[in-house]
């Protein structure tokens, strides 16, 4: 990622917080626009976005790769290539279709029947819309609206231009430890308590390790067996994981779908 690019993305967003107006300098957007961190307004339809998917998987993504730039990620801190995973796992599978194709059976996310049984926020038409914001928030924390169709296609489309990434002892032990954390959980521990227990585990901050458990609750390794229980999660603006509690634990076949080979 090109410093100078990373730095304006940054500044143009978030001062100490978030800025009141995002702005910044022609020249300096032009700069990032032309590294692949900016964007001019975008518009896109959801069937385009559905092609343009289906398109990524069938011709640059894999579950390798996506595995691979996870892992890359715990070490370096790179944690722009988190997403990858959650992106991969809510899109991998998602068939050609169109957005009036089939109505929801009590929609929760999208009025899009197929893109709602993945749990996908889709609309119709996207018009102007304002990558950067997504962008930025990708580039700072690791993703905050992983399961917006539109941020999906955008982070695929990232990953797509990375030729591979490079795992190491580090990151392999870093996963082990981040497995071993939740297994410890008590059974009513939710999600904030292991957020905690992760803060000694990988190198972070309390975003990061909320933008990972995100990550991995829509990719299915952390699973809520019970949707019912008091929405604790609520007030964290949790979403994935809002109702995952240590009974849960981890998907073994979802951690060795993904990482089997690592551990």
């Amino acid at each position: 990622m090109d410093p100078k690019a990373k730095k304006i993305l940054l500044h143009t967003h978030w001062s100490s917080g978030w800025r009141e107006k995002f702005s910044c300098s022609d020249e300096d957007f032009q700069y990032a626009r032309s590294k692949g961190l900016m964007f001019d307004p975008v518009t896109i339809s959801h069937d385009e976005c559905v092609r343009r998917l289906r398109e990524l998987h069938e011709q640059s993504i894999t579950r390798e790769k996506v595995a691979r730039a996870f892992l890359h990620s715990l070490s370096t801190r790179q944690v722009h290539w988190r997403s990858s995973l959650s992106s991969y796992a809510l899109t991998h599978d998602l068939t050609i279709h169109t957005y009036a194709q089939r109505q929801p059976e009590g929609p929760s996310y999208s009025a899009c029947g197929v893109c709602n049984d993945h749990r996908l926020m889709a609309d119709e038409q996207y018009t102007d819309e304002d990558w950067n914001v997504m962008s930025f928030e990708r580039v700072k924390w690791g993703g905050v609206r992983l399961n917006y169709l539109t941020y999906c296609l955008m982070d695929l489309e990232f990953l797509s231009r990375e030729e591979d990434f490079e795992v190491g002892q580090e990151d392999i032990v870093i996963l082990r430890r981040m497995l071993e954390a939740v297994q410890a959980c008590g059974d009513q521990e939710a999600a904030r308590q292991l957020e905690k227990r992760w803060k000694d585990v990988l190198p972070s901050n309390q975003y990061e390790r909320d933008a990972i458990m995100e990550i991995w609750g829509f990719a299915g390794l952390l699973q809520p067996k019970d949707e019912n229980r008091p929405q604790r999660g609520r007030g964290t603006d949790l979403v994935s994981v809002a109702d995952w509690r240590g009974e849960d634990s981890f998907s073994d076949e979802k951690v060795q779908f993904y990482f089997g080979e690592y551990l």
